[in-house]
């Protein structure tokens, strides 16, 4: 059988990849008492008078909410909330097998950006985090926006900072291996949405200067009349030499290639074109823009791809569950720019530098201790930033 078919046939076995456990015995009426009715009002009674109490006297210290409307699911596309559950237990899955975190998907019934923010923040208070995922651009932008506004927990969209956590990560060790610095690096991105826009803006807090941005349209430049307002917002930070052109001319002289956009669209020529020990990390998934035989042959130096089957995977595993494991353990208000570059160096320091190499410059996602590392290092950066609440 093919992935595909044994995956579907195991999906008929599981009927579902996650189920609710109870933490407590109920053997006899004293059980029943205590678990339920009558016990169960004292510590409601409690909440009540403190809410934060909730955090300690449910699940909800552990609890984080895996939400889609199904509109950008994998490479699927706007599939339907209902159709992208298997994806959102599969997240669930993740978070409990590598950071111990407690998940539960939710599927929203809704496109409209108003609908889904009121939504969520109404169900918000059962929870400890909220985790957005496969919502559509530039939509995301907006939901994530105003839910980190009215929320007084961590919101946080994977799609684009899970991504943009461990790209960077992966850059920090590549660029080591190519001896360059990461001030004097020219950046070309493929894709201007949520994921495309999250790493340019990651790696200019991480320190990179040159970052350009391509869409569809084209280089993304002040401007030009199809930008979306996300756009004119990364037009404003990125592209400073005020480049326009194609992708082909964004990579002419680039040091570095990040792709999260469409399968089979860069050439071996385009990659030949670019500075001398280039990095390429193409990452559309399953097929990237091309294929790491073929940049390693056109003259990459370092290739990653999003892909379990080729050398340095980038994959989002290695960051969301040890980024909320470390917001839920200081109870975080929020996940801010500095727990993002803290993941960021805590993922990239995995690799110590003996084992650093052009086929090794990032963690394998199965490997002990990834979330541990990343949570810490989280952690510690909500305290010094201030939004730690323990």
């Amino acid at each position: 059988m093919t992935i595909s078919e044994e995956s579907l046939q195991k999906h008929y076995e599981w009927q579902g990849k996650i189920e609710v456990v109870s933490r407590c015995e109920i053997k006899d009426r004293h059980d029943l008492s205590v678990a339920y009715t009558p016990g169960v009002a004292e510590p409601c009674l409690v909440i009540q008078k403190d809410i934060d109490k909730s955090y300690e006297l449910t699940r909800r210290g552990n609890l984080i909410a895996v939400i889609t409307d199904g509109t950008a699911v994998l490479g699927l596309g706007d599939i339907g909330p209902e159709a992208g559950m298997p994806v959102m237990e599969g997240k669930c899955a993740l978070f409990k097998t590598f950071a111990g975190v407690d998940a539960f998907p939710i599927c929203v019934r809704s496109k409209d950006v108003d609908e889904i923010v009121r939504t969520i923040y109404l169900i918000s208070g059962s929870f400890g985090g909220i985790n957005l995922e496969d919502i559509s651009a530039p939509r995301c932008f907006e939901i994530e926006r105003r839910l980190k506004e009215i929320c007084d927990i961590p919101v946080f969209h994977d799609d684009q900072h899970g991504t943009a956590i461990v790209v960077a990560a992966a850059l920090i060790n590549a660029l080591k291996v190519v001896k360059k610095e990461m001030s004097a690096a020219r950046v070309t991105i493929c894709g201007a949405g949520s994921a495309g826009c999250s790493i340019a803006k990651h790696l200019l807090n991480i320190g990179f200067k040159d970052v350009t941005l391509v869409d569809k349209q084209g280089i993304v430049c002040k401007g030009e009349d199809w930008l979306n307002p996300e756009t004119e917002k990364m037009a404003e930070i990125t592209n400073l030499r005020g480049l326009k052109g194609t992708l082909a001319d964004a990579m002419r002289g680039a040091d570095i290639f990040i792709g999260v956009s469409a399968p089979g669209i860069v050439t071996e020529e385009m990659i030949a074109s670019m500075a001398p020990r280039a990095i390429a990390f193409p990452m559309a998934n399953p097929v990237p823009e091309i294929m790491p035989d073929l940049a390693l042959k056109a003259g990459a130096e370092v290739v990653g791809t999003g892909r379990s089957d080729f050398k340095n995977q980038i994959n989002n595993v290695l960051a969301f569950p040890g980024i909320f494991r470390g917001a839920l353990d200081c109870r975080a208000s929020q996940i801010n720019d500095e727990m993002k570059v803290a993941a960021s160096y805590a993922l990239a320091w995995l690799v110590p530098d003996e084992k650093l190499s052009a086929d090794c410059i990032i963690p394998s996602a199965t490997e002990p201790g990834v979330a541990e590392a990343v949570a810490k290092a989280t952690a510690e950066a909500a305290r010094r930033s201030g939004v730690a609440r323990i």
